[in-house]
């Protein structure tokens, strides 16, 4: 059961993440999705991470840009997208966050972080933190069982993959890596917001592969 692996997360949460915020852990359709993609890790900007939401820790909750992905993506519906755009952080409550997961899952993908240890910003973190939560994350996908995997970024698709991984070159590209499917795609958001174009192509290729 995937929520077998929360205390886990937890625990790693005090001692790689920052003490003052939550552990963030996955969401989406939950059995073998047509993709999961995999983020780096969360930050304070989710507002799950905050101590007294009571809500599901989903990835993203509170923010604006990767939905814009996903809409573009059409893997998210417009009158969602326009909803989120209407909402400040605060605005999101246990009930919205759940009713855009919804959504998320009738579009049958699933959306997790490598790392789920929050930080209280996007600070660079060493490989030794994504490679101490990489035995759950093969133990997470095992339980979930995607068709396909997006690895985002050249960190994390470097430390799953095994092997010194630059998307620009290897764009498109399937790897095959414990039994699963996997893609390495530019991280579309944050800094690597100038990538998202090249990351909509590459994902809307992924989409239609058969």
């Amino acid at each position: 059961m995937l929520e077998e692996l929360y205390e886990k997360y937890d625990r790693l949460q005090k001692k790689y993440g920052d003490k003052a915020l939550h552990s963030i852990y996955f969401g989406g359709k939950k059995e073998n999705p047509s993709i999961c993609f995999v983020f780096m890790n969360p930050t304070a900007g989710n507002i799950a991470a905050k101590k007294d939401w009571d809500g599901p820790r989903y990835p993203w909750l509170g923010t604006k840009n990767i939905w814009k992905l996903f809409n573009k993506l059409e893997l998210l519906d417009d009158d969602i997208l326009e909803e989120i755009e209407k909402k400040k952080k605060l605005d999101w409550t246990k009930e919205f966050s759940e009713k855009v997961y919804k959504n998320i899952e009738d579009h049958d993908i699933y959306i997790t972080n490598l790392a789920k240890c929050t930080q209280i910003d996007a600070r660079p973190l060493k490989d030794d933190y994504y490679k101490a939560y990489l035995k759950l994350f093969m133990k997470e996908m095992s339980i979930v069982k995607p068709k396909r995997i997006v690895l985002f970024g050249n960190q994390v698709s470097s430390i799953v993959l095994g092997e010194k991984i630059k998307v620009s070159e290897v764009r498109k590209k399937k790897f095959e890596c414990n039994g699963y499917e996997m893609y390495s795609v530019f991280y579309p958001v944050g800094n690597g917001i100038f990538n998202m174009d090249k990351s909509i192509e590459d994902i809307s290729y992924i989409k239609g592969l058969k």
